[in-house]
């Protein structure tokens, strides 16, 4: 008969994942809302719809994950931003149709945890959490010893939001003429990092504390740069009634892989490719990597993170509410008529 061996031995430590409860608690609990009926710890959270003003109420929900710019985090040794990534990767998909966020759910995953990186994690989402109005409401913590790199972890997550069925923004409304306007990134998001990763350090041999002269710091600050959160700027808008004809999230697949997923048949989007200021980041990424532009296009945001399409009669109004509310607008195209796509010209 063998020794007896416990938990721990196996590689999980309970009481490491009991004190990392007590230490989020706090964190998570001050995105609460009024809705949130349960607090943490059991099975299930419950949330109560405010039926008063919603009164034809239609969830919205989406999940994703941040990628492999998580493997920046983990040479960086930072991990309080992409929690940030996480809730805008989610969040931002769930606004296009015109939906207010309600709550969030996380599911963090690690070989061992540590209660104090995994808490740098969650301070990341929290405060994703409260930029975009909605209550983090639980999650769910694995340690699995052996299935991932000693000091890695991934992360997904799960968001739910409403919107009354008669405002839901589903592009169905997009006629010839209206105007294409582009929301400013915070540089490449949280989309494009295996490529990325490859340019900067497996052909360049660059390291995340190479100084960067044109972009004026180190190349890990600049790729951990946070996915920004548009919750904001869509209810600015909705709250000065501005009758939005379609939004799009641009992630993966850049402009020509998203824009087109709202368009309705028998139209496209012209963009004009020099209509915005590009962050110098993209085109160290083209000329370190040989990129051609086309295939820039298809992986990369390059600078534009978030549109929307509206009236031409509005274009100065809405620009003027973005600024407002601290986001770089710009007027990057028009809807024409055509086959469903996105055609680029250069004005």
């Amino acid at each position: 008969m063998s020794d007896k061996i416990t938990y721990r031995e196996s590689g999980v430590d309970i009481d490491e994942g009991e004190r990392f409860v007590r230490a989020i608690s706090p964190m998570v609990k001050s995105t609460f809302t009024e809705g949130v009926l349960t607090g943490l710890g059991h099975f299930g959270a419950l949330f109560e719809l405010d039926l008063e003003r919603y009164s034809r109420p239609v969830l919205v929900s989406g999940t994703d994950g941040v990628g492999t710019k998580l493997k920046i985090a983990f040479l960086c040794d930072r991990h309080d931003t992409v929690g940030i990534d996480l809730v805008a990767m989610c969040v931002n998909d769930i606004i296009t149709l015109g939906a207010d966020p309600l709550f969030f759910l996380d599911y963090f995953a690690t070989g061992k945890l540590s209660a104090e990186k995994a808490s740098e994690v969650v301070k990341g989402i929290v405060q994703g959490c409260k930029e975009a109005g909605c209550a983090l409401v639980g999650g769910e913590t694995a340690e699995m010893p052996g299935f991932y790199r000693e000091g890695e972890y991934d992360l997904s997550g799960f968001a739910v939001g409403i919107v009354n069925r008669d405002e839901i923004i589903d592009g169905s409304s997009i006629r010839e003429g209206d105007i294409i306007i582009g929301v400013g990134s915070g540089g490449i998001h949280s989309n494009g990092y295996s490529l990325v990763r490859k340019v900067f350090f497996e052909i360049n041999n660059y390291t995340p504390d190479t100084y960067m002269e044109e972009i004026g710091r180190t190349l890990g600050e600049e790729l951990l740069e946070p996915t920004k959160i548009y919750v904001r700027a869509v209810k600015a808008l909705k709250e000065r009634d501005i009758p939005l004809k379609g939004l799009a999230h641009i992630t993966g697949g850049g402009i020509p892989g998203n824009l087109p997923r709202i368009l309705p048949e028998g139209v496209c989007a012209v963009i004009n490719e020099r209509g915005w200021q590009e962050p110098p980041i993209f085109n160290i990424i083209r000329r370190l990597g040989g990129i051609d532009q086309e295939e820039m296009r298809r992986v990369f945001n390059l600078g534009i993170g978030f549109i929307i399409i509206i009236s031409k009669e509005y274009l100065d109004v809405v620009k003027k509410i973005l600024e407002e509310n601290g986001y770089m607008s710009y007027n990057i195209g028009v809807i024409e008529k055509g086959e469903r796509g996105v055609r680029y010209v250069q004005d």
